[in-house]
């Protein structure tokens, strides 16, 4: 690990004017469950780092709201998905928190920094390859390397890195958004906006500004939370980063879907709303073969490798099942 410096900020006003004061690569230390990791791996090599878990206030968590349920950066997952009015109402946010990580990184990682976690791709974590996201200009290892775990959606001919989060795929079915802060000042943006696809430039990965900080996250409150739910899919059913995942949630007239949210995770360059899926849901009577076509539309445009080309069918079926089980809920 680098030498760096390090402040801790006690108010955000603070926390932003270390970020962009020093003009120097900065880095914000929440759990630091990603960071830490990164930095010991010289992955992430910040000249300077910004503690925020001092700020009053970031840690608040409001379910009671008539509009919203809201998150501060600092709430720890596991006290999110805990909390009785998320796993009644809101199953699919409970549900992609508790399948996301072990109760230890639960207990200790922010809300704020889960959605701002990194790709697991090997050939990024691992400074002897070329990466193009570590390193633009440098290649794509993952291209014609190992890729079963890499990305079919969003991808490009620079980098096919999969998001590896789960908690953003259910906020950005929920059409969650964030509160953040900079020097510039306060603005708000959409989850489904906050992550940028590699294109040409796979080292920039959100639409956050280098001292903008997260404040906060905000869910509508909606009908469609409680027939909802996050299926995950993994080689080994203890904590692992998903294969395909599922972020569903119904809103029912009987047996005629009123509203439908979907969203894709596990494989794609970031969390991925399929909307034409959607489309052909709303209107529609439930039926198994729907939810199998939705499946399919949900994974169209998908650009596959050798290794991964069987996550195409995987996913479709994921998003099928997940319907399915929301349905049941409803």
């Amino acid at each position: 690990m680098n030498p760096f410096d390090y402040t801790v900020a006690h108010s955000v006003d603070a926390a932003v004017s270390a970020l962009g004061g020093s003009g120097r690569p900065s880095k914000i230390l929440a759990g630091g469950t990603t960071l830490v990791d990164l930095m010991r791996l010289n992955v992430e090599q910040p000249a300077a780092v910004v503690d925020i878990t001092r700020i009053p206030g970031l840690n608040h968590i409001d379910t009671e709201g008539r509009e919203a349920l809201v998150f501060g950066a600092l709430a720890r997952m596991s006290d999110v998905a805990d909390d009785p009015v998320v796993r009644r109402d809101y199953p699919v946010l409970s549900e992609s928190l508790w399948r996301a990580a072990s109760q230890q990184l639960r207990n200790m990682a922010s809300l704020g920094g889960n959605l701002l976690q990194r790709t697991r791709c090997a050939y990024f974590r691992d400074r002897q390859y070329p990466c193009n996201k570590r390193e633009p200009g440098t290649g794509c290892s993952a291209l014609e390397g190992l890729n079963r775990g890499h990305a079919v959606l969003g991808v490009s001919d620079q980098c096919i890195a999969v998001y590896p989060g789960d908690l953003a795929i259910a906020l950005v079915a929920l059409n969650a958004s964030i509160d953040v802060q900079s020097t510039a000042g306060a603005r708000t943006l959409r989850v489904a906006d906050l992550h940028r696809e590699p294109g040409q430039t796979p080292n920039l990965e959100t639409a956050l500004r280098p001292d903008e900080l997260i404040l906060r996250i905000r869910v509508p409150k909606s009908r469609l939370g409680k027939a909802s739910t996050y299926l995950k899919i993994r080689d080994r059913e203890s904590y692992a980063f998903a294969v395909a995942s599922a972020a569903v949630a119904l809103d029912m007239d009987g047996d005629v879907i009123r509203d439908v949210r979907i969203a894709v995770g596990g494989l794609a360059t970031r969390p991925w709303r399929a909307h034409a899926a959607e489309q052909s849901l709303v209107g529609k009577t439930f039926t198994e073969a729907a939810a199998a076509q939705a499946g399919r539309l949900s994974l169209q445009g998908a650009a596959t490798r050798p290794q991964n080309a069987f996550r195409v069918e995987l996913g479709a079926n994921t998003v099928a099942e997940a319907l399915k089980i929301a349905r049941e809920r409803a």
